[in-house]
């Protein structure tokens, strides 16, 4: 016996066909169903309209969930560990300078890692969720910035964060990675001449429009990037006075 092949795209239009007679034959009858306290007849269609609704907010919970991963400070729980409360000693930053600083460069690179990662993760999570559809790529880009936001104004610290250097690195590593390894190039090459982590921290954020300028990145992108650098250097601004005025501490020394 000759098996018949039916297109998918041919039973969901029969579907979406018979749903509509279903609705257009039983709308009539609202009027009896009250009259024997049945309750009302609801149209099928609305099981698209609610997939519609979920589909609306899930982008807005994912950057509710970035926000929250953005806020955890790594650097003040890796600190702990040693007896060290960031907060109340050498810059007062949560970051991995003065983790590294204090609590041994081990835990200055763990706490780098860890910052750059709670902003690159809720981007890939949000790439995965959303797919590739129409402006997902925005909706991705925006966890990011909320991620980002997260660290410098953190829930669970009264929202008294870090300068979110190692986060937007993570972000911009999703976002823009060609233009990110600018960036970091940027900030080694700095950090190596002046002995500045800030000097060259302040460097990068101020490359970073540039460089996705330069690679042709998208104009919404470029937005994202330019704010993101307005406020780390809004951040470093202590820091910008004390490298004025010769006062800022040297890596080297």
């Amino acid at each position: 016996m000759r098996s018949i092949v039916i297109p998918a795209k041919a039973v969901i239009r029969s579907f979406r066909e018979v749903t509509e007679y279903m609705d257009a034959r039983l709308r009539g009858h609202d009027d009896f169903c009250e009259i024997i306290k049945v309750r009302p007849y609801r149209p099928l269609s609305s099981v698209y309209s609610l997939h519609t609704t979920a589909a609306l907010f899930m982008p807005l919970f994912l950057l509710l969930v970035a926000y929250l991963v953005g806020s955890i400070p790594f650097g003040l729980l890796l600190a702990r560990t040693m007896g060290v409360d960031v907060r109340r000693a050498g810059s007062g930053n949560i970051g991995a300078t003065n983790v590294a600083r204090l609590a041994g460069r081990k835990l200055g690179v763990l706490t780098l890692l860890a910052d750059m990662a709670k902003g690159a993760i809720p981007m890939l999570l949000a790439g995965v969720i959303l797919g590739g559809g129409d402006g997902s790529r925005s909706w991705v880009i925006l966890c990011g910035l909320s991620a980002f936001l997260g660290h410098l104004f953190p829930l669970y610290l009264g929202f008294r964060g870090g300068k979110g250097v190692a986060t937007a690195l993570g972000v911009f590593l999703v976002m823009q990675p060609l233009a990110a390894l600018f960036c970091l190039a940027v900030f080694i090459v700095t950090v190596k001449i002046s002995g500045y982590v800030s000097l060259g921290s302040l460097s990068a954020a101020a490359l970073m429009p540039f460089f996705v300028w330069l690679l042709r990145g998208e104009p919404f992108t470029l937005a994202v990037a330019t704010v993101m650098a307005l406020l780390i250097w809004l951040r470093h601004r202590d820091n910008i006075v004390r490298l004025r005025r010769g006062e800022e501490k040297s890596w080297k020394g």
